[in-house]
């Protein structure tokens, strides 16, 4: 419960940070298309470390597998679909574009996790 609880709001500043540093100094230093890449990132991290926190929460009260797994899961999405879009926005390389959808799966695995658990409950 309480790595959930730390990465969740780790996760939630530093999303808050990239978005604050993409607006005032990114903003018209990347091509347009790049900074839309750079704004999903940030997003993204935000939804999934909100979930983080109710998994955090969840995992507490139910001691649920699939609540962990589904923790895991989006830290690998963030990871991995933030963490490739960050890349290519600052690098260019859209060959990194690749990784993207496998940190997608990784997010939805984790809601289907937590669809899991509300059965369950």
């Amino acid at each position: 419960m309480k790595i959930f609880l730390l990465l969740g709001s780790v996760f939630g500043g530093l999303s808050v940070a990239a978005g604050a540093f993409g607006a005032h100094a990114l903003k018209g230093k990347l091509e347009p298309r790049l900074f839309e890449v750079f704004e999903t990132a940030a997003q993204y991290q935000m939804y999934h470390a909100l979930a983080l926190l109710a998994v955090a929460w969840l995992v507490g009260e139910t001691q649920s597998q699939a609540a962990t797994v589904a923790g895991w899961s989006f830290v690998a999405g963030i990871l991995l679909f933030s963490g490739s879009l960050y890349t290519m926005a600052f690098t260019g390389i859209r060959m990194l574009g690749a990784i993207t959808p496998i940190g997608g799966v990784a997010f939805i695995v984790g809601w289907i996790c937590l669809l899991l658990v509300a059965i369950n409950k």
